[in-house]
């Protein structure tokens, strides 16, 4: 288990992120929801991320029913605050926003300091829980005033008031989490896809200032939405079709790892672990199957041989971290 900053929460090296079960993409059922957490916790996972964006709060009702029948003390879960849910007609479905599920709810952008509040307890009920132990301001890109102005110190006083462990902010950018992480008393930040295998942008700035100032990173997106976990032409980069010249350097890392005796999934989860300030690697899954695999790759180990590969023909930067003992 690994520290969040200087908090007292602490999480698995391998997460659990929840939007898949919540029916990113295409539908899935409660007992397909069900399996997937419960294979996740065979594995050794106790770390579980979720938010109300996912699904309009079904992410939250099916990883609370899950995990109920487990100690309360034997597990860490983070959800996310500044989009708060309000009923709608229910007519359509919500797959703009990427969820295949009934458009019951619509999303309100509110990092006020009452909506925190509002927001934390509307997600404690559908979680059916008392607490959470990390709340992350979630994607505060546009609402950067509020967000530092009112949402920050509201996470801060739950804090101070015992009500969460550790406080954050969760983003698919590094320049204003890096800032959260200068410029505030956060543990932890998320970031989502800006430290993978891809694409390295967060060690220009998010992880060395993590590193100085004793707070925790959390990397979701290891795969890049995708196309880290099955390059091909039709493969998502950040939500949306991946460009051909990605698709080209993913299918040439494939080939690497293929040549090497390892796989692609396992390198990208490797890669995201291996650097000092990163805590946890949150993998996402879907059904019992995928949340197996992700656990079976984040366990094999990857051959110094491929790291030094992927340095020698320019596919890494030679000052990116890779996994300890890996390289001489």
């Amino acid at each position: 288990m690994n520290r969040l900053g200087r908090s007292g929460v602490e999480v698995t090296a391998l997460g659990l992120g929840a939007a898949g079960i919540a029916g990113l993409y295409t539908e899935v059922d409660d007992e397909q929801a069900h399996a997937a957490v419960s294979a996740a916790w065979r594995r050794g996972v106790r770390y579980f991320d979720t938010a109300p964006h996912y699904g309009l709060g079904l992410s939250e009702r099916r990883l609370g029913a899950a995990l109920r029948a487990h100690p309360r003390a034997a597990y860490t879960v983070s959800t996310k605050v500044g989009r708060r849910l309000e009923p709608a007609d229910g007519a359509g479905d919500d797959l703009a926003h990427g969820f295949a599920v009934p458009a019951t709810h619509r999303r309100v952008w509110d990092f006020t300091a009452d909506g925190v509040r509002r927001t934390l307890e509307a997600s404690l009920e559908r979680l059916g829980l008392d607490r959470v132990d990390v709340v992350y301001l979630h994607d505060p890109d546009d609402h950067a005033e509020e967000a530092f102005r009112e949402g920050y110190p509201a996470l801060e006083q739950l804090r101070s008031e015992g009500v969460v462990g550790a406080i954050g902010a969760g983003m698919n950018q590094t320049a204003m989490l890096t800032r959260f992480v200068r410029d505030t008393d956060v543990d932890v930040v998320l970031c989502a896809g800006r430290y993978t295998l891809l694409d390295q942008g967060a060690l220009t700035d998010l992880l060395p200032a993590a590193g100085e100032r004793g707070v925790s990173v959390v990397i979701g997106g290891a795969f890049n939405s995708g196309l880290l976990a099955d390059p091909g032409p039709t493969a998502t980069y950040d939500y949306a079709r991946a460009p051909a010249e990605l698709v080209e350097r993913a299918l040439r890392l494939a080939a690497v790892a293929a040549r090497h005796g390892t796989t692609l999934r396992a390198a990208a989860l490797a890669f995201c672990a291996a650097h000092p300030a990163v805590a946890s690697v949150l993998a996402g899954a879907r059904s019992a199957a995928e949340a197996e695999d992700c656990a079976e790759q984040f366990a094999a180990p990857v051959p110094a041989a491929f790291w030094r590969e992927l340095r020698e023909s320019g596919l890494l930067p030679p000052e990116a971290p890779v996994p300890a003992g890996e390289l001489p």
